[in-house]
């Protein structure tokens, strides 16, 4: 099939960053994008050939988004998978599958998964709500401390808590949930898999994340991972390992655990771009966003290999702050070497709202740190 300067339509579902930074890749080629987000104000909405306003939980909304293209991808899990089944049945090709997005969706199934498949992750138990859930704390089923996730929904930090004492379920919702061993570890990391319908198959670098204390989110990301080759090839192994297991195509993030004896333990997927690969755009032969492309569309993989050390800082709104968008003292970054800002396209800031992202590169991975650290006490993101 020809998808470059063609009449071929790449449909997107979900409008925000990660669709947008996808765009600058599809531009690069010239291909159609078609894309649907339920906001007016959707970062994707200047940079696709056609985009759709419309709810992305809606059978129908989805369904007919989707008659239109002829290969469906999706920037966000939060999809309605039975549109997506019924597409797939009647040759749009989908991917990820819905049957893979179903395996990842839910958490408690995606920790069965893991459970079932050998796959090293955390001890948990599933739960209906937060009720039986807390009845199983009170006939001492649970001991305290542990971690509590939402199994649907949760994002960016959202659907999750430590719950230390039984006053921390206060504010929880009463909806299905796990609870997770907590797991004393060192470092968490990510390894991004990429592969193709043809069974290609790459693996990106791994990267060490540091995350902010209270939002529970990503402030860092660092690559490559400061950490020893043994254990580096063994993330990477496991990677593969849930790689094949979910049969995916296109991009699949693994975030683990490097324990304190050394031990990789699987947190959760992601069937996507995501952020811990950001710093790809400029720190990589190939970016994460170029290679998901390549993947559904079935072309050969491109490099994974890093040209120099990345970093990447999470640009979210600061606390306190909610309304028009101001980035306090960008500018200043701008005369730094090896530096680049990148905006999303959002408007209205909110605490912790991830509105950008900035890369730094440099040779030295120590130097860049200690720059991303400038860039990250210099800009606040706030309001006017």
């Amino acid at each position: 099939m020809n998808y470059f300067s063609s009449d071929f339509k790449l449909g997107i579902l979900g409008g925000g960053q990660l669709g947008k930074m996808m765009l600058t890749d599809t531009r690069k080629f010239d291909i159609q994008t078609y894309v649907l987000d339920p906001s007016d104000e959707a970062p994707c909405k200047i940079g696709s050939n056609k985009f759709f306003k419309g709810d992305l939980m809606d059978f129908d909304t989805v369904y007919n988004f989707g008659k239109q293209v002829d290969v469906l991808t999706f920037e966000i899990e939060h999809v309605n998978v039975a549109a997506l089944e019924k597409l797939e049945a009647e040759g749009i090709k989908v991917y990820p599958s819905p049957k893979t997005l179903k395996q990842i969706q839910n958490k408690g199934i995606q920790k069965d998964f893991y459970a079932v498949n050998n796959i090293p992750t955390a001890d948990y138990k599933r739960f209906e709500n937060l009720t039986s859930l807390k009845e199983a704390v009170n006939n001492n089923e649970i001991a305290l401390p542990f971690v509590w996730k939402s199994t649907e929904g949760g994002y960016d930090g959202n659907g999750v808590k430590v719950i230390r004492t039984p006053e921390s379920f206060n504010g929880l919702s009463d909806v299905e949930c796990i609870a997770e061993t907590m797991i004393p570890f060192k470092n968490e990391l990510a390894v991004i898999v990429a592969r193709n319908p043809s069974g290609e198959i790459k693996t990106y670098p791994v990267v060490e994340m540091e995350f902010h204390p209270e939002a529970n989110q990503v402030e860092y990301v660092i690559c490559p991972a400061r950490i020893d080759d043994e254990v580096a090839n063994n993330a990477r192994n496991i990677a593969l390992k849930v790689s094949e297991h979910f049969n995916h195509v296109g991009l699949l993030a693994v975030e683990m655990f490097q324990t304190e004896d050394d031990q990789i333990l699987v947190n959760e997927v992601a069937p996507r771009p995501h952020n811990s690969g950001h710093y790809s755009i400029e720190a990589s032969y190939t970016s994460q966003f170029e290679q998901h492309l390549r993947a559904i569309l079935n072309l050969p993989l491109g490099n994974t290999d890093s040209k120099v050390a990345g970093i990447m800082v999470n640009l979210v709104g600061a606390e306190g702050y909610s309304g028009n968008v101001v980035y306090e003292n960008i500018e200043k970054i701008f005369g730094k070497d090896g530096v680049t800002p990148h905006i999303y396209g959002k408007k209205q800031t909110r605490p912790f709202r991830k509105m950008g992202h900035v890369t730094i590169v440099n040779e030295d991975i120590a130097e860049a740190r200690r720059v991303a650290e400038e860039v990250k006490n210099s800009i606040r993101v706030i309001s006017q």
